[in-house]
């Protein structure tokens, strides 16, 4: 919604929104950006009412301003159909979608586009490293987009990536997520199943061949060109990418069994790895050339709050990551592991999504955290289940669970020693955590 109000105000609208719990890196952007947010969902705060409000799917009915709009009989859609009928049409977009990794490579796609001389438009679901906003329109014919699963509007519960009608589609993963709105992986296909019918057949499927599931959705039905891309040297894929060095730094390129280039920058991890090959073979399918695509992510820098380095140059290394799902953790705390640091690995986590809460995927939970030599985990009030359950070996993991900020950041003052690193994971601001440790680390 804060990179929809970017790209409207940049078309001309004059833009005003509503939210509450404003936290960075969005709301110092949309500050900087001079898009007003007023704090909270009281009708009196319009002086008039809109010509147009576009509610996000956070907001439901019961909620004080999407009440107002409806008895006042206020103009109001979505943000996903009114990007596509009023600011796309006719425009090429290029979608990333899958449970995890979607911001990242599609922050990644459309560096390679703008570097290619593309000027592409794009909408990112964060704040990337190499563009000063996370929504633009662009000079070009295509637009990036991150294609999210999750549904549209309290009066629209198709996902919303069924309103982008790709004509390049990347598929990089799909696990059970959002139990507040899906019942089972089988509901989450079906809206796939949705997304897959909308590429044109002249149109291009790019799908992430180490994932068997995505095999049985494209079994289900396609009618378009599909490429594939593996980290792992299935055979089935014409796009290859194989580390030279065990934290994923250096890693060569292969198409169709030829080396096309050696990518060295300073990310870590093998999701980034397949992140970086999803976005070359997607800007290929595009338009670009995939060697220039190549060396351009060698200056690729990750969105803010995917594993960023908070405090550079301090003994003990402060992260700040946005995994939630167990699957991001596991992939998170392997790319540290990779790094061969000295000391301890300690995963502070804040369990938040809707799934998590609800204690969806616990036992996953248990084996991605055994991963760390300290996993501490926030007790939230609003926690379905007691994350002391987990089941993790003592003699390999210390399991810490912590009721408040307080505990959590004395107990890393007491522990946390030169050379450890120590990873903070929520899809919020986990209330300012990453401000308290980095000035008490400092």
């Amino acid at each position: 919604m804060g990179g929809l109000a970017l790209i409207a105000r940049e078309a001309g609208h004059q833009v005003s929104g509503s939210d509450v719990n404003l936290y960075p890196p969005m709301s110092t952007l949309l500050g900087a950006e001079d898009v007003s947010v007023h704090s909270g969902y009281d009708a009196s705060q319009w002086d008039k009412a809109p010509e147009l409000a576009i509610i996000g799917n956070a907001l439901s009915r019961g909620n004080p301003l999407v009440e107002h709009v409806l008895s006042q009989r206020i103009p109001y859609t979505s943000g996903p159909q009114w990007l596509m009928e009023h600011l796309l049409p006719g425009r090429s977009m290029l979608a990333v979608a899958g449970t995890h990794g979607k911001t990242t490579t599609s922050a990644m796609a459309a560096f390679i586009l703008d570097h290619s001389g593309h000027t592409p438009g794009f909408l990112i679901g964060g704040v990337p490293g190499n563009f000063p906003v996370s929504a633009r329109l662009g000079l070009g014919p295509w637009f990036v987009i991150e294609a999210d699963e999750y549904d549209t509007a309290f009066f629209d519960k198709r996902s919303k990536f069924v309103h982008y009608r790709p004509q390049v589609l990347v598929l990089g993963n799909l696990e059970f997520d959002h139990a507040d709105i899906f019942d089972s992986i089988s509901d989450i296909e079906k809206q796939f199943e949705y997304l897959l019918r909308s590429v044109p057949a002249q149109g291009t499927i790019v799908v992430n061949a180490d994932h068997p599931v995505l095999e049985t959705l494209l079994e289900r039905g396609h009618w378009s060109r599909v490429v594939r891309y593996s980290i792992c040297g299935a055979e089935t894929a014409e796009w290859q990418a194989t580390p030279r060095q065990p934290d994923c730094r250096h890693f060569d390129v292969t198409h169709q069994g030829q080396h096309l280039a050696t990518i060295e920058w300073d990310i870590i991890g093998r999701h980034n790895m397949a992140n970086a090959l999803a976005a070359i073979a997607a800007s290929d399918a595009a338009g670009a050339d995939p060697v220039q695509a190549c060396a351009t992510l060698s200056e690729f820098r990750l969105p803010l709050r995917r594993l960023e380095r908070v405090n550079p140059g301090d003994a003990i290394a402060l992260f700040d990551d946005f995994a939630h799902h167990p699957t991001a953790v596991r992939e998170t705390l392997q790319a540290l592991r990779a790094k061969n640091s000295p000391g301890q690995l300690i995963a502070v986590l804040e369990l938040r999504s809707n799934t998590m809460k609800r204690g969806v995927h616990r036992d996953a939970l248990g084996k991605a955290l055994a991963l760390a030599d300290v996993a501490m985990i926030r007790r939230r009030a609003d926690l379905d289940w007691d994350p002391a359950e987990l089941a993790l070996d003592p003699e390999q993991t210390t399991l810490m669970v912590c009721d408040t900020l307080t505990q959590i950041v004395d107990t890393i003052g007491d522990r946390a020693k030169p050379g450890d690193q120590i990873v903070m994971m929520s899809n919020g601001n986990f209330d300012g955590l990453k401000d308290i440790l980095q000035a008490q680390l400092s």
